[in-house]
């Protein structure tokens, strides 16, 4: 499946999805249907080993593509990122733990929870884990999950991968942004886990896991502290387009006393300047995403700056598009207050997506600062 493809089948399902979005939020969870769309349509496949039926492409083809589901619904495109996102995550283990994952079906999906906050004892052949973890969206669709935690109380985090069977989902997604990703807790009980599910997480920051020596391509030796972020700011981006088009399609036939809102400098200028911040970010974002790509193919390595730099402009591409959102949102008139307006959900989902934790402005700037002043 080629980029060109894959585009084209995302834009063919961003107005199935903007049909299902309502369904999607009333339900906290991605509708079975998206889902299956995805699957037949290979966009789950995007960053998947090849050996196992993927296609290997890289995070730009990622950060395109979600961006343009996003257009429909940020929720649903939101899961078709993520589960991606884990493809690559799983790409870098030991061809052992992507065999258990990957080798009855050739695409089981996984949801995740990467922050540290487990614990893990070791044991022979592997480990007993227990943990409380929260923000795993997708779970509902999912057979396996990777957990974020610590081994003995050591100072160096790892990540665990674990069947579904072996958790319990806690239902506790009750949010007012991005609500169809079904971001659900789960709990893990004393959960035995082998030593070729364990990886230590330096190894996905620095593009650096055993599976890369299996999985060749520039994709694995992505080093995900600094370019992850960059899909979660291709969503953001794309409830931006999908803002500015509703916002047109409703500003038209809108007259203030008799005056046409749209015939006003004020509406004109203010559309205009939206516009082109969200034209901004999405270059931005995406010349960054190629960029990097283009390097890794090429056999460089990202040293910490390429990568503090990956995620300031992620950070900032999110920025310039909440605020160009935010400033038409205030335009609009009370009448976008009603649930029934699209222009709110579409507010509430960018301030869901611009709050993710890889977004934080100021830690990406302060990051990419100290990283430019450092002597070299």
């Amino acid at each position: 499946m080629t980029r060109s493809e894959l585009l084209e089948s995302a834009a063919a399902l961003v107005p199935v999805l903007r049909e299902r979005a309502m369904a999607a939020e009333a339900a906290r969870s991605c509708p079975v249907e998206t889902v299956e769309d995805f699957r037949r349509l290979g966009i789950l496949r995007i960053c998947q080993p090849a050996r196992f039926g993927g296609y290997e492409l890289g995070w730009d083809v990622l950060a395109e593509v979600v961006g343009t589901l996003a257009r429909g619904c940020a929720s649903q495109a939101w899961i078709a990122m993520v589960f991606n996102d884990h493809c690559q995550l799983l790409g870098g283990f030991p061809l052992e733990a992507q065999a258990d994952v990957w080798g009855g079906d050739g695409l089981s999906f996984i949801s995740a929870s990467l922050d540290p906050i487990g614990t893990a004892r070791r044991v022979a052949g592997g480990v007993r884990y227990s943990g409380r973890h929260g923000f795993s969206s997708g779970i509902d669709h999912v057979r396996w999950v990777i957990c974020g935690g610590r081994t003995d109380g050591s100072a160096d985090a790892s990540y665990f991968v674990l069947p579904k069977s072996e958790i319990t989902v806690v239902d506790d997604w009750d949010v007012i942004g991005l609500a169809g990703t079904g971001s659900k807790s789960f709990v893990v009980e004393d959960a035995f886990v082998p030593e070729h599910r364990i990886m230590p997480s330096r190894c996905a920051e620095d593009g650096t896991g055993p599976g890369t020596a299996i999985n060749r391509a520039p994709l694995y030796r992505m080093p995900r502290a600094g370019l992850a972020p960059l899909t979660f700011a291709a969503v953001a981006i794309g409830i931006a387009q999908s803002f500015i088009e509703e916002y047109l399609r409703y500003t038209l036939p809108r007259k203030s006393r008799g005056v046409p809102i749209a015939e006003l400098m004020a509406t004109q200028v203010a559309i205009g300047r939206a516009a082109a911040e969200i034209d901004t970010a999405q270059r931005l974002n995406l010349g960054t995403a190629r960029e990097a790509m283009e390097r890794l193919a090429a056999g460089e390595t990202l040293a910490q700056v390429d990568r503090f730099r990956a995620r300031c402009n992620a950070a900032t591409a999110t920025q310039i598009v909440l605020e160009a959102v935010q400033g038409l949102f205030n335009m609009a008139g009370g009448r976008t207050l009603y649930r029934r307006n699209v222009l709110q959900r579409l507010m509430r989902d960018m301030l869901g997506a611009a709050s993710h934790h890889s977004l934080d402005w100021n830690v990406a700037a302060a990051n990419y600062g100290r990283s430019l002043l450092a002597p070299t």
